[in-house]
């Protein structure tokens, strides 16, 4: 029986008095805990708890959190400047920054960049940019993709019904086909490469039928698809993708919002698969937790639009710069590409192992830090385990390991890149314990109806 519990009482009071006058539609609830301080892998609640990090703040901290190198940046940029807007003036931050994006991302032709305050707002520059740079008005994104809130991003989203519902009409011209899923396949005993070629033809279909393809600006795809359960798509599916653009002149966009900065044990995730894409979509851990998106595309495609078209007032500010930068350093200096293969491939090994044990673990997928485990209740049908996973997530966060799960049933590993190996082996023993834990009833059925996965 698990006796593990915690104070949590200043933790329940200042949940409620959020709860009273914060709005419901920016709150996806897990658990009540109220974030005082984070360092590294760990973070500490008002009340004094520590727990192990497997979120990274929905993966906005891969340097971990508070890296003494992003933190002193930021200080010392704070002193000099903190915003002179870009749109009218130039700093040397912002400079110095966008060679480095230039550097990092994929591709030896010439690039431009440009920058937002979230992935979501570099989403949206994505679908301007692609219009008016090939004339062309529609864009491809994927079911069960997920790009962000504001209206472009959330149009070319479809991983949930509350993003959509009673939102309409969003933006025309945007279309959504198959994402290969090599685990729930369109048909029974699918090899990968049969659901790859399954899915270019479900676009060849559509190319057909109803999307024209010389009307069509650009693909807009998720190297790996992040809320819809870490989904990893075949290897042939992401090089034929590339050839389809070629062939009919469509760019392709890899939204790396989630998967990019070291995620995936390389820069950003396109590249476990050998593919160039014509632009990169990056957001969330580019300047470790504070607000910045941006988008790297080839230079002929940036060369043919201009201000105002996308520009913000606080984008790319010599404070978020400044920590984008040292960003990029941590990651060099700290090996954490590697520390990120390294320590991923440790827990989805423990996985394995608790996947022959427990028969509810249908599927183990993901590449670095980036890993989803598929719960299921019957490894036949793959039908989705929504109560074990909101159980095993809730049991974890009492005994130490913050853990959600999303997709229904997909438990979501995605520590900070710091995380040292006895930290990842703690943590496993934690989720380990938590399955005992689900399997011998000792977790109330309410937490079923608490905890609402995404």
């Amino acid at each position: 029986m698990f006796t593990g519990k915690r104070d949590i009482s200043r933790c329940l009071r200042l949940v409620e008095e959020d709860r009273a006058i914060t709005s419901p539609a920016a709150k996806l609830p897990y658990y009540p805990l109220v974030v005082k301080r984070g360092r590294g892998a760990t973070i500490e609640d008002v009340d004094g708890n520590m727990y192990i990090d497997f979120l990274s703040s929905a993966g906005a901290v891969n340097t971990g959190h508070c890296h003494p190198k992003v933190v002193e940046a930021i200080r010392k940029q704070t002193e000099d400047l903190i915003l002179y807007t870009h749109v009218y003036m130039y700093h040397e931050p912002i400079i110095e920054l966008t060679k480095e994006l230039l550097s990092i991302t994929p591709g030896t032709f010439r690039k431009r960049a440009y920058y937002g305050l979230a992935g979501s707002d570099a989403n949206d520059g994505i679908i301007k940019l692609a219009r008016i740079a090939t004339g062309r008005p529609k864009i491809l994104a994927y079911l069960r993709a997920y790009h962000g809130s504001t209206y472009g991003a959330l149009s070319m989203s479809a991983v949930s019904l509350p993003m959509h519902r009673g939102l309409g009409p969003l933006l025309p011209d945007i279309y959504h086909v198959p994402y290969p899923d090599p685990y729930r396949t369109p048909f029974p005993g699918m090899t990968e490469d049969e659901v790859a070629d399954f899915a270019i033809e479900q676009i060849r279909i559509a190319f057909s039928t109803n999307i024209p393809p010389d009307e069509t600006a650009a693909i807009v795809i998720e190297p790996i698809q992040g809320d819809s359960g870490l989904v990893v798509p075949p290897k042939k599916y992401m090089q034929s993708l590339r050839k389809l653009c070629d062939e009919y002149g469509i760019l392709l966009v890899s939204e790396e919002v989630q998967q990019g900065f070291g995620r995936t044990g390389k820069w950003f995730g396109i590249e476990n698969f050998d593919v160039v894409p014509d632009a990169v979509v990056m957001g969330k851990a580019i300047a470790s937790g504070l607000p910045l998106g941006a988008v790297v595309a080839r230079a002929d495609l940036m060369e043919k639009w201009q201000a105002p078209a996308h520009l913000f007032t606080a984008a790319g500010s010599p404070v978020c710069c400044a920590a984008a930068l040292a960003t990029i350093s941590v990651i060099r200096e700290e090996n954490l590409l590697q520390n990120a293969v390294e320590v991923g491939a440790r827990i989805k090994n423990r996985f394995f192992e608790m996947q022959k044990k427990y028969e509810i673990i249908g599927d183990v997928r993901g590449v670095g830090l980036s890993i989803g485990v598929d719960l299921v209740k019957n490894r036949d049908t793959k039908e989705r385990h929504g109560e074990a996973a909101a159980k095993i997530c809730y049991r974890a966060w009492e005994r130490g390991l913050l853990l959600s799960f999303f997709s229904g049933s997909v438990l979501r590993i995605q520590p900070p890149l710091v995380i040292t190996k006895e930290q990842a082996d703690s943590a496993m023993d934690i989720i380990e314990e938590s399955f005992e834990d689900f399997f011998a009833g000792d977790i109330p059925d309410s937490v079923f109806e608490t905890v609402k996965g995404w």
